[in-house]
């Protein structure tokens, strides 16, 4: 009968298990470690038959095994932000930037602006309430606009009694 038996605990299974990932980790980290450092301690021949070879820049196609090259994917978006131009007109004569206050004004809007969002449909179906569930954004800021609204009345009132009391006494 199990009535008298502790019950074990999945977390601290789970712990008991990656903690001896980690050690063996650790175990193999350290032994990989050994081997570099012996590799390094020991000196390196050369053969004195052949003349020293050189890298070379075509080298990459020599480790791929075929002369096609190999393209990656690049991120367009980041490509087609332009840099801010620098030219001589920005900078006074000890070298320090001048003000320039449109590119200020400009520079303080995009940062209360924010990043474009990353998946702008899904910002459309948040927008028009198209997510089941989820109420849409139109009704969520009619909400906090009234709301707005309600404690400023609240406010003014409270400060219009305030003037009242004080008119009266006076």
């Amino acid at each position: 009968m199990g009535f008298f038996k502790k019950k074990r605990d999945p977390i601290s299974d789970r712990s008991r298990l990656l903690n001896a990932e980690i050690a063996r980790l650790e175990a193999q980290i350290k032994n990989l470690n050994a081997k570099v450092e012996q590799s390094k301690s020991q000196p390196r021949l050369r053969s004195t038959a052949l003349p020293h070879h050189q890298p070379s820049s075509d080298s990459a196609e020599t480790h791929s095994g075929s002369g096609e090259p190999i393209f990656e994917a690049v991120d367009r978006r980041k490509m087609n932000v332009a840099p801010e131009a620098e030219t001589p007109a920005h900078y006074n004569d000890l070298g320090v930037r001048k003000c320039d206050l449109a590119a200020a004004w400009r520079r303080l809007q995009n940062h209360f602006r924010g990043p474009p969002a990353n998946n702008p449909k899904l910002v459309s179906y948040l927008a028009a309430g198209s997510i089941k569930g989820l109420r849409p954004l139109r009704y969520e800021k009619r909400v906090a606009r009234n709301r707005f609204i309600a404690l400023l009345v609240l406010l003014l009132l409270l400060l219009w009694g305030i003037f009242a009391v004080f008119v009266k006494t006076n």
